[in-house]
């Protein structure tokens, strides 16, 4: 895995980490309040920490009922709808005519430093690691398609009624450019990474940032 940064999120109320070296994109332009977002100085990929209101089981079970394109989720079982809830989220971020390949079904995961601090204890707080492929049509030729890789994570915190992501995307149009498939393939390895070291570093420090 690539070298990581502490890093503060919106304020200090949450901490985490980065890839070493990435750019604080409030540095350059304005974000929304919700959201960090963080670029690579080398590449086009970005990582998003998003902070949304928890998605309601009416809701997760609408998206999945239409998501025809998904492998089915069970609509059993204690993860069912968090599972659900993951798909909803990263159908949020298509834009009309994307399509969604899942390469990594959601999948639960303990999420320790947020968990063992929850006002309402370990039992509120799920998390859930997936990553999909996004592919859209160009816009000058519909013919063409440009593809991201998406790795998510979805950290669910019922008492304070937030849902919060990290996304880490990858496209892969500026490596096939270069016919450079092993650089696409260690940037897949960098977000993975990058994802895994937010599970385990993920701390919330100010619970008064979901009043």
């Amino acid at each position: 895995m690539s070298q990581v940064t502490e890093q503060e999120f919106f304020g200090g109320a949450i901490k985490g980490v980065v890839p070493q070296g990435w750019i604080d994109s409030s540095t350059l332009r304005e974000v929304p309040d919700h959201q960090e977002l963080f670029l690579s100085p080398t590449t086009l990929s970005t990582l998003i920490i998003e902070i949304n209101q928890r998605v309601s089981e009416e809701e997760t079970r609408s998206t999945l009922s239409t998501l025809t394109h998904q492998p089915p989720i069970p609509v059993s079982g204690p993860d069912s709808i968090d599972q659900a809830a993951v798909l909803y989220h990263l159908h949020d971020l298509c834009d009309e005519g994307d399509t969604v390949q899942m390469l990594a079904p959601p999948q639960r995961v303990d999420i320790p430093r947020i968990s063992s601090s929850a006002p309402s204890g370990p039992a509120s707080v799920k998390a859930y690691r997936s990553a999909v492929s996004f592919t859209t049509p160009k816009k000058e030729d519909p013919t063409l398609f440009a593809t991201v890789q998406c790795h998510s994570l979805l950290v669910r915190l019922e008492a304070q009624e937030t849902d919060l992501l990290v996304f880490f995307n990858v496209p892969r149009e500026e490596f096939e450019k270069e016919g450079n498939e092993e650089g696409f393939n260690m940037e897949v390895k960098v977000a993975e990474g990058i994802v895994g070291a937010l599970v385990q570093t993920l701390e919330i420090c100010d619970w008064g940032l979901f009043v």
